[in-house]
């Protein structure tokens, strides 16, 4: 796909009559950065969401297949399915919580709205993984590929401290670059940078005040089956 055809994916208008805005140029086609998409106010709602979410389906820590190591990260779900991760099964996608057993909670209506004006895809996501980032966690480079669908793209919202996040190519090799999210941030992987290999290498520990105790939350959206 044509660079051009690929930033057009990701256009979107914040505001009824406003002009639609594209993402930073200088990154590789199909990757998309969305500075301050959310506003101080609409961060707040959306971190009051979450919360009502973790409530219902509380925090797990997911462990490496095989080895059983845990991850630094601790997680949730919400979406009719949710990305886990254990010793046994490994990385999949299932419609219950690992400890609790219940169903996942409901997307909140002010995550979906994210999706419908940044992945320009006709169906909806089927599953929000929220990540927590205390400033001791990473995330080494990794591709989302667990899904069966990869004619949609991986939608991020950041919410609360700042982080590095690091992107590179199609095999785990291949030179990286870095790029600071901030509260508020959005980020779109779709076309051919759908498969980048990805990761967090540090989290900036006092950037933010709006989630309690500091740390990062990342929602990320996902279609996981084909239509």
């Amino acid at each position: 796909m044509r660079r051009t055809q690929e930033l057009n994916l990701f256009c979107h208008s914040a505001e009824p009559g406003r002009a639609p805005t594209e993402p930073a140029a200088h990154l590789p086609p199909g990757l998309a950065h969305f500075p301050a998409y959310l506003d101080a106010a609409a961060q707040r709602a959306l971190a009051d969401d979450i919360a009502a979410v973790i409530a219902q389906a509380p925090w797990f820590t997911p462990r490496m297949p095989r080895s059983g190591r845990p991850f630094s990260v601790k997680m949730t779900n919400c979406g009719p399915l949710g990305w886990v991760s254990d010793q046994d099964g490994g990385y999949r996608y299932q419609p219950t919580h690992p400890v609790t057993g219940q169903a996942w909670p409901a997307i909140p209506a002010r995550v979906l709205d994210v999706w419908r004006e940044i992945a320009q895809y006709p169906h909806p996501p089927e599953a929000c993984l929220i990540n927590f980032y205390d400033v001791s966690a990473r995330m080494g480079l990794h591709q989302d590929r667990d899904e069966e669908e990869f004619a949609a793209p991986v939608v991020s919202i950041s919410l609360g401290d700042a982080c590095v996040f690091r992107y590179g190519g199609l095999k785990r090799a291949d030179p990286a670059s870095r790029l600071r999210l901030h509260s508020g941030d959005v980020l779109a992987l779709g076309g051919s940078a759908r498969l980048l290999f990805h990761g967090v290498d540090k989290i900036l520990g006092g950037a933010s005040a709006l989630l309690p105790g500091g740390g990062r939350i990342n929602l990320t959206l996902r279609r996981v089956t084909r239509p």
